[in-house]
């Protein structure tokens, strides 16, 4: 069954946002896949039987979500979205650190994907306040930033900040652009620290208009934010990260005990 298959009911909604929903069902059950295409205005017009502006108005719902793009001369298209499997429960183990891999690119391979970096910046700066308290940082003191954009198959999908004391960070790999094999944590451990935990928290919220530059973020789709802490068996916060992640490209998936 294709969308053209179903009519309109009249559900007392506005009668393009009920095709919006019949194209969203369609798409997300799989009769539109990533890259396919979607029905010209003329044929949705002739099948609902309503007039040009109406369709406009249904697929600029859909473009507004993120499930749609439109590209000049050739049509409207099912959006491409690169899913990454964020393994919370997994991705800071330390067999991927000794296998050269970081946390995003052991989310990455996992999925069968291609990851990257690129625009990385390394800094020194003075941290936000927040930040600064959880390092034991003062609030006059510079702190290493390590600010990169994460792509899954070309394709951006999170930036991330790092901050890290300057007594840990400097005359190592973790100031320079290529920290090596395993990131910074490896790089730390190579120091002789031990991670005796990683605590995240998540919230979601509109992105600022950087954020939807770099990020590449269709109109009205939101970011997560997760904040994390490494923290070392003695109780110090190693690291503050602050990562910025397109919310549809990313699946958050955690194992739980069940105590």
């Amino acid at each position: 069954m294709t969308v053209l298959d179903v009519v309109v009911p009249d559900s007392g909604e506005p009668v393009f946002q009920q095709i919006a929903g019949h194209l969203r069902r369609a798409i997300l059950g799989g009769d539109f896949p990533p890259g396919g295409r979607i029905p010209s205005e003329s044929a949705l017009m002739e099948h609902y039987g309503v007039a040009r502006m109406t369709v406009r108005e249904a697929l600029g719902v859909l473009k507004a979500e993120g499930l749609i793009v439109a590209e000049q001369g050739r049509g409207v298209f099912v959006r491409e979205q690169p899913m990454v499997r964020r393994l919370g429960s997994d991705r800071f183990a330390r067999r991927h650190r000794r296998r050269g891999h970081a946390a995003f690119t052991a989310d990455a391979l996992a999925g069968g994907q291609e990851p990257s970096v690129d625009s990385i910046v390394v800094t020194r700066e003075r941290p936000p306040a927040e930040v600064a308290a959880a390092l034991g940082a003062s609030a006059r003191s510079k702190v290493l930033v390590r600010r990169r954009r994460y792509l899954i198959n070309d394709r951006p999908v999170e930036s991330a900040t790092s901050y890290v004391p300057l007594d840990i960070a400097e005359g190592t790999a973790i100031a320079e652009p290529d920290t090596g094999p395993g990131g910074i944590y490896a790089r730390m451990e190579d120091a002789g620290f031990v991670f005796g935990n990683f605590h995240e928290d998540i919230v979601a919220r509109a992105p600022t208009l950087d954020e939807s530059r770099s990020l590449q973020l269709p109109p009205g789709v939101p970011v997560l934010v997760v904040t994390r802490y490494a923290i070392e068996t003695g109780g110090r916060t190693l690291e503050v990260c602050e990562t910025v992640m397109a919310a549809h490209s990313f699946v958050l998936s955690y194992d739980l005990p069940a105590r």
